[in-house]
């Protein structure tokens, strides 16, 4: 007679609660749910969201001024509020708008582009990103808080000093640009991680695609650019508040240093700016040209060049300054040097079109007219490397439309490009074509309508940086026509707001993975992504990888689409992958920022201090976040940990015998109801 055999168990382990101030939030929807957040796809929605509402602020400073300039002897603005919106239009523009739209892409594509799942740090991605909430909106409270900086967005001593602008004005500008450069120094440290280290199986610095590379050049760049104007910022800061004469030259100080200080971060600055577009650009050719990159290592190589090169120009900024002959010559060389390997990268853009199928859907426009008109902006910068026409031109608006075709003519034609692009990806839903081709024109008459007449009023002798002029000049109908211009531009984003929040949303969410017949990974995943991003980890075999999935040329050189059959679906659970949990300790540090700042700009030291411990509070807590979350019996999700909830004699989740194990004794469980009955 067989033998009954007892049910064996195994006793779980039973795992401590956490404490009230440990546990971690749940929600992973609504509004807690983009609180917490650690996951770098919502962050980069995040980002791009509060960047685009601040574009619409800066945007709106920049119409002001266009109307206080519209006509000679203009009285829209007063001289002091011409300078606070003319100071923070600029201000806006670079460090609350590109810099971190293109933020905003790094996080949700660089992972996506790499086969990982996740950044290095995700807690840190969520300190970034609300670390530059704080500080935007530190420096626009300044608004409401008795005046805006005014002191423009170079923010030259010693006219910044306490002696010459007394009020909070250049405080808030001071700290709010602070808190800003920590929220992009940890990012790019973040993102060099990121780059270097979770790259895919088989993927190669030489098989990353070329936005990646240049997010890799940017983040360095950031890294070591942003704390350079932080000293700045700090030297400034002790002679404002403690009486330090760093940039007073009556007690032995140097104006002359905060300019040095200044533009040796600016001029970086700049690439910092235009490379992610570049990045952009070069993807969207490709594929709207059906051609692969023309020249890919070259283009590698030329944007690890601007990036080095960037950091000799920057005393091109300063020629007018008496810096003397051999200064003025050294730099007027490497300035005209720092345009070949952006010249190389032009001709290569062209290169890729050349021969190409080109379908010019709205995202190839723009980056066509990116194309277009960053090449009018590096000619009109090139004039600048030879001295006497640099000072011909300086402080007038020559170096105002100049630097305009290169900003808005490259980083933000290049960003909207890529907005066109990868909108269906990230939201599942595709922009209206025929809405974006008519934002593009309205966008590109209105940016040149704006812009160009500027290179003739600079010629003609109008000084920038000046409230209002006299009719005498002669150069009011060209001011009228820029200020036309700009109320185009506008236009064209109204059109863009209808089109993504009114017309699109009218879709099914559920854009196909692949629109575009796209050559990265990011086309592999479904639109918009899952949590994990991807199921199962890609190995890449070959540059644009995708794209050789899914054609092989034959023996006359046609392309020709491969019959690839559906993947079978994998046998990993979803529930499987660990995935890190929200945190709300990012965003109770970052809030200590801002408190330390408005205690340090009123003097209230008592203040500041309070911000101090709270920022170490929320730091320290952060620390002592459990690295994974206990189970709980309502989660659906199953236990983070089975050895957590199992004793130490239980095998290990997943194990099984090795092929030379006996066959084990049979269990209650494995039995027959006859054996039981026996």
């Amino acid at each position: 007679m067989a033998t009954v055999l007892e049910p064996t168990t195994i006793e779980a382990t039973p795992v401590p609660r956490e404490p009230a101030l440990m546990r971690r939030p749940k929600a992973t929807t609504g509004f807690w749910g983009w609180v917490t957040t650690v996951d770098h796809k919502k962050i980069g929605i995040l980002y791009g969201v509060t960047a685009f509402i601040f574009f619409l602020v800066g945007g709106s400073e920049a119409l002001l001024i266009r109307l206080q300039l519209a006509q000679p002897n203009g009285t829209i603005l007063s001289a002091d509020a011409y300078n606070q919106v003319f100071t923070m239009h600029g201000t806006t523009m670079i460090f609350l708008v590109v810099m971190p739209i293109t933020t905003a892409f790094f996080n949700y594509l660089i992972p996506l582009m790499i086969g990982a799942r996740d950044v290095a740090f995700p807690r840190l991605n969520a300190f970034s990103y609300w670390t530059f909430l704080c500080g935007a909106l530190f420096i626009n409270s300044s608004f409401v808080l008795g005046g805006a900086p005014n002191g423009g967005w170079f923010g030259y001593a010693p006219n910044t000093s306490i002696t010459f602008s007394p009020g909070h004005n250049i405080d808030f500008w001071v700290f709010g640009l602070q808190i800003l450069g920590i929220a992009s120094t940890v990012g790019s440290i973040n993102f060099i991680i990121t780059i270097l280290n979770m790259r895919a199986p088989g993927m190669t610095l030489m098989k990353m695609p070329i936005f990646i590379w240049m997010a890799l050049v940017t983040s360095f760049l950031m890294m070591f650019a942003m704390p350079i104007i932080t000293v700045a910022l700090f030297l400034l800061m002790f002679d404002r508040l403690f009486g330090a004469n760093f940039f007073n030259p009556a007690a032995g100080g140097d104006p002359l240093l905060w300019q040095h200080l200044f533009w040796l971060f600016g001029h970086p600055e700049v690439y910092i700016l235009i490379l992610p577009a570049m990045g952009m650009v070069s993807e969207i050719l490709p594929v709207f040209s059906r051609k692969p990159l023309f020249g890919y290592p070259v283009m590698v190589i030329s944007g690890v060049a601007i990036g080095f090169m960037g950091w000799g120009v920057w005393v091109h900024h300063m020629f007018a300054t008496g810096l003397g002959p051999v200064a003025v010559s050294a730099f007027s060389i490497s300035t005209m040097f720092i345009a070949v390997p952006t010249g190389v990268k032009i001709f290569n853009w062209i290169g890729t079109m050349w021969g190409g199928s080109i379908k010019f859907t709205t995202a190839m426009l723009f980056a066509v007219g990116f194309v277009a008109m960053f090449t009018i902006g590096g000619l009109s910068g090139v004039t600048h490397a030879v001295s006497p026409h640099d000072r011909q031109q300086t402080d007038t608006y020559y170096v105002v439309a100049h630097f305009h075709y290169v900003l808005f003519g490259g980083a933000l034609f290049g960003i909207m490009g890529g907005t066109y692009y990868w909108y269906p990806k990230v939201f599942g839903r595709l922009l209206d074509e025929g809405l974006g081709k008519i934002h593009f024109w309205l966008w590109f008459i209105g940016f040149n309508l704006t812009f160009g007449p500027m290179h003739l009023i600079g010629l003609q002798g109008m000084p920038r940086r000046i409230y209002t002029y006299d009719k005498a000049l002669g150069v009011g109908w060209l001011n009228m026509m820029s200020t036309i211009g700009a109320f185009i531009i506008m236009v064209s984003v109204l059109v863009f707001l209808y089109n993504a929040l009114v017309v699109t949303r009218r879709q099914p969410v559920g854009a196909p993975n692949d629109p575009w017949d796209g050559r990265t990974l990011e086309w592999t995943l479904p639109s918009p992504v899952p949590d994990y991003n991807f199921l199962e980890v890609p190995v890449v075999h070959s540059l644009d990888d995708f794209w050789h999935q899914k054609y092989t040329e034959d023996d006359s050189g046609r392309l020709v689409k491969l019959s690839v059959s559906e993947a079978p679906p994998s046998d990993i659970d979803p529930h499987s992958i660990h995935l890190p949990s929200p945190s709300y300790f990012p965003l109770v540090a970052a809030t200590g920022l801002p408190i330390m700042a408005y205690g340090m700009t009123y003097r209230v030291w008592l203040v500041a201090i309070f911000g101090a411990v709270w920022l170490l509070g929320g730091l320290y807590a952060w620390a002592l976040e459990p690295s994974a979350e206990p189970h709980d019996p309502d989660d659906d999700h199953g236990p983070a940990d089975a050895a957590e909830l199992v004793g130490a004699t239980a095998p290990a989740l997943g194990a099984g015998p090795g092929p030379d194990a006996e066959p084990a004794e049979p269990t209650a469980t494995d039995a027959t109801p006859s054996q039981e009955g026996e």
